[in-house]
C-alpha cells in the first residue's frame, strides 16, 4: 500500500480532471492556462484517453443494434483501442515535428495533453449516447446522430483551440499547421507500412533461403 499515491495526489488528479470541463466550455482561456498556468496534468490526460478507449469499446458493444450493428465474432478490443491511441500518437508526433519548424511554443507533452483534454466532452457524450440508444426508437434516431455529429464537431473545435493556445498561433496559422499535421500523419503511416512491408519481405526471403539450404543439405 505504501506504493500508492497519497491523498494529495488523488485530490490533484480530481482537480485537473474537473478542469477538462472548463476547457470544454471556455477553450481559449482553458487551453492557455492548461499548460502556461499548469492547470492540467499528464495523469488526467492519461485518464481521459483511457476513458475514451473504454467508452468506445462499450459504445460498440452495448449500443442498441438499431444504431450500431457489428459482428461480435470479429470484434477485437485491441484494434478498437488502437483506433483511438494511434491517431493521438500520430497527431502528437507530427504536430510537434512540424511546429518546432514553425515557431510553435508547445512541447510534445503539451500537445498530448491538449489532444486528451479535447476528447473529454466526447467521452461524456458517447457514454450518454449508449444509454440514449436503449430508450429511443429508430424513428427518433435523428437525436442520436445529431449528438454523434455534435461530439465530433466539438472535439475538432477544442483541438484547434488547444493547438492555437499552446503554440501561441493565429487561427490561420493553426488551420495551416493542422492541415500539415494531417499530411504528416499520412506520411508517417505510409513510412510505417513500407517499413513493415520490407521487414516482412526480408523475413520471408531468409526463411525461404533457409529452407532451400536445408533441402539441399539433406
Amino acid at each position: 500500500m505504501k506504493y500508492l499515491p497519497d491523498k494529495s495526489w488523488w485530490i490533484y488528479l480530481g482537480k485537473t480532471l474537473k478542469y477538462s470541463m472548463y476547457t470544454a466550455v471556455r477553450p481559449l482561456d482553458g487551453f492557455w492556462d492548461l499548460t502556461h498556468e499548469k492547470r492540467g496534468s499528464l495523469a488526467a490526460a492519461n485518464v481521459i484517453v483511457g476513458m475514451a478507449v473504454i467508452v468506445e469499446i462499450l459504445r460498440l458493444t452495448l449500443t442498441n443494434f438499431q444504431f450500431i450493428s457489428i459482428n461480435m465474432e470479429y470484434f477485437n478490443a485491441i484494434i478498437v483501442a488502437l483506433r483511438i491511441l494511434l491517431p493521438i500518437f500520430l497527431w502528437t508526433v507530427a504536430n510537434w515535428s512540424l511546429t518546432t519548424l514553425m515557431d510553435g511554443k508547445g512541447r510534445m507533452v503539451d500537445i498530448y495533453m491538449a489532444v486528451a483534454y479535447a476528447l473529454a466532452p466526447s467521452v461524456l457524450i458517447n457514454a450518454g449516447m449508449i444509454i440514449l440508444s436503449q430508450v429511443i426508437t429508430f424513428d427518433e434516431g435523428a437525436v442520436y446522430w445529431v449528438l454523434a455529429s455534435f461530439s465530433v464537431l466539438w472535439t475538432a473545435i477544442l483541438l484547434l483551440a488547444g493547438m492555437m493556445m499552446i503554440h501561441d498561433y493565429s487561427l490561420a496559422k493553426t488551420l495551416g499547421s493542422s492541415f500539415l499535421t494531417i499530411v504528416g500523419m499520412g506520411v508517417m503511416v505510409f513510412i510505417f507500412v513500407v517499413f513493415f512491408s520490407l521487414i516482412s519481405d526480408a523475413i520471408a526471403y531468409f526463411v525461404s533461403l533457409y529452407k532451400e539450404i536445408l533441402f539441399r543439405v539433406i
